[in-house]
């Protein structure tokens, strides 16, 4: 597979809630041959201790539209589980019964053959932003 006949995807996240890398979240990777086609689920990995995927699957040749898929909804639930066993004594979150907020991120992207996106994902339990990095 040229690079130049296809694009390359790489991702990571950071959980800006506590300022480190967000570990063991999965991630879904989709691609379609333009917008009207369907989604092509090619497969997925999971976060490192860095929080990086560097085993996403390869883009099929054709693609112009990617979707990332992000499995958050488990990363905060072991998140909170392991700060309420850290903490024990400490009062409930006042926000502790309202379960996750947004307990997947999806984003969409359109790509172009030969390029490389690298699509950061900053989280915190109540937002999130993305942006194509370098």
């Amino acid at each position: 597979m040229s690079t130049s006949s296809t694009a390359s995807v790489s991702t990571h996240i950071l959980d800006t809630s506590v300022g480190r890398p967000a570990a063991g979240v999965a991630v879904r990777l989709s691609a379609r041959a333009g917008r009207e086609a369907a989604w092509q689920e090619l497969g997925g990995s999971a976060t490192d201790a860095d929080g990086r995927c560097k085993d996403l699957p390869a883009l099929p040749e054709g693609t112009t539209h990617v979707r990332l898929d992000f499995a958050v909804e488990p990363y905060f639930e072991e998140s909170a589980k392991k700060q309420a066993d850290a903490q024990q004594d400490a009062p409930a979150n006042r926000d502790s019964g309202a379960g996750v907020f947004f307990p997947e991120v999806a984003i969409t992207f359109a790509v172009v053959p030969g390029e490389h996106y690298h699509v950061p994902l900053l989280l915190n339990p109540f937002g999130y932003s993305v942006y194509r990095g370098s």
